[in-house]
């Protein structure tokens, strides 16, 4: 396999950005190697440095439900260049991208625009801080809600107890009001506000994890956490920033039938450029600054490229609603075929979750429900290889066992054929 020019890519990058990439997982360390860098992409593929074309599951981690560089977005945000990229003032673009949101989406009357994932959690958490009068945020071990001080806490000594920090130049200050519980485990989140009675502004979860992997809820537990919130006064937060217009047209609280109090977006809403949201109730919103007294704020913010982006993709999927059942048969389609692959080769322990159009495989003999007992016990080095197997016949998954695929709808059959394939290949080589 020819990494000629990706290697020496990187090694330059590593010159000039710290280890090489602009975000950490980019850098191939979870799996070994050098990353591949890509050099355009169209449809269901990536083209790389090396010259290969490869068959994409990672989507730019969702947004690109359509496929990538879609003719339609492609062709609004070129005319929208023309007019100006950037003015830090309204435009009506911003709402009639809310309009639409607000029409797909259950539960929410306002939406505010942000400029990724990361900023739309951490407004979301301050709002609902201001909201309640309270402090302290539950969120669970796995799920990811980007880089901001409060999300990035481990357990502490104890099962359930305080968060610590993770990362360092988080603060203590910050982790004690960060409480961890287990995914799937209900329990765990009584527990916890039990403990801390009259002190929890909010619970925030992705309600289907795609950062573990992808770990579906089991049956109950989005309903029971909607129960403890509604008994407790604590706003229940859903982080769609992978599943927002991507499960369904109302992401996951339509797909699953519980509705949220708060909800984020990133990705698809900006039809894959740098774009983030989050939306509520109006009496929730009017928290929010310049109407209440929770202040955000972003010069960014409704940046006319991405709303742009974000409208004619939201159009798209809003006025062709049959793209979500074909991108449900196509990751059935390719779920069936990598279950017969590793059904076949029964020494190989192995899992695989699917909801909608996110699924991921994972080397264990267990269910993988949750961080602690099921995604830090499959077996890392087993992934890494197959990998790099399914990259050297031309198949590109997420460079991490902790990371759902995402199939897009440019994907064919074939191409999914040529991956079941290649899974075949890769486990009869596997002793």
């Amino acid at each position: 396999m020819n990494y000629t020019r990706s290697s020496a890519l990187f090694q330059e990058a590593k010159k000039y950005i710290p280890g090489g990439v602009n975000s950490p997982v980019r850098a191939f360390q979870a799996v070994g190697g050098d990353p591949v860098f890509i050099e355009k992409a169209k449809g269901a593929y990536l083209y790389d440095a090396d010259g290969r074309q490869l068959i994409d599951y990672i989507a730019s981690w969702g947004p690109m439900i359509l496929g990538h560089a879609h003719q339609e977005v492609v062709e609004k945000l070129i005319d929208r260049t023309q007019k100006g990229t950037s003015f830090g003032a309204p435009t009506e673009l911003e709402t009639e991208i809310a309009k639409l949101a607000v029409k797909m989406v259950p539960n929410i009357d306002q939406i505010r625009f942000v400029n990724s994932g990361t900023e739309a959690c951490m407004s979301a958490v301050r709002l609902a801080r201001g909201y309640t009068a309270r402090e302290k945020l539950i969120k669970f071990s796995g799920c990811y809600h980007g880089h901001s001080d409060a999300f990035l806490i481990q357990a502490g000594s104890g099962a359930l107890t305080f968060g610590t920090p993770n990362s360092p130049g988080v603060t203590q200050g910050t982790a004690k009001d960060t409480l961890l519980a287990r995914f799937n485990d209900l329990a765990s989140v009584a527990n916890l506000v039990e403990q801390n009675q009259g002190e929890i502004a909010a619970v925030i979860i992705e309600p289907v994890a795609g950062n573990m992997g992808c770990i579906l809820p089991q049956p109950g537990f989005l309903e029971g956490l909607r129960e403890i919130c509604d008994q407790n006064g604590i706003l229940l937060i859903f982080d769609e920033v992978m599943t927002g217009f991507r499960l369904a047209a109302g992401g996951a609280q339509e797909r699953l039938g519980v509705q949220a109090d708060i909800v984020t977006f990133g990705k698809v809403i900006g039809g894959g450029l740098p774009v983030g949201a989050f939306a509520a109730r109006q009496e929730i919103m009017e928290f929010l600054a310049p109407v209440g007294p929770v202040y955000q704020a972003g010069t960014l913010s409704g940046n006319p490229l991405a709303m742009t982006a974000g409208l004619t993709m939201l159009n798209l999927l809003d006025n062709n609603p049959e793209v979500y059942r074909s991108l449900d048969e196509k990751t059935a389609y390719l779920h069936q075929g990598l279950e017969a692959c590793f059904k076949a080769h029964p020494e190989i322990p192995y899992q695989i979750n699917r909801l909608g159009s996110m699924i991921s495989v994972h080397f264990s003999d267990q269910p993988v429900v949750d961080f602690e007992s099921s995604a830090l016990a499959a077996r890392g080095d087993s992934f890494s290889r197959f990998f790099h197997g399914m990259l050297e016949r031309e198949i590109y998954l997420p460079p991490s066992a902790y990371e759902s695929w995402f199939l897009n709808d440019a994907l064919s059959y074939d191409d999914i054929d040529k991956t079941i394939h290649a899974c075949e290949d890769i486990l009869q080589n596997w002793s």
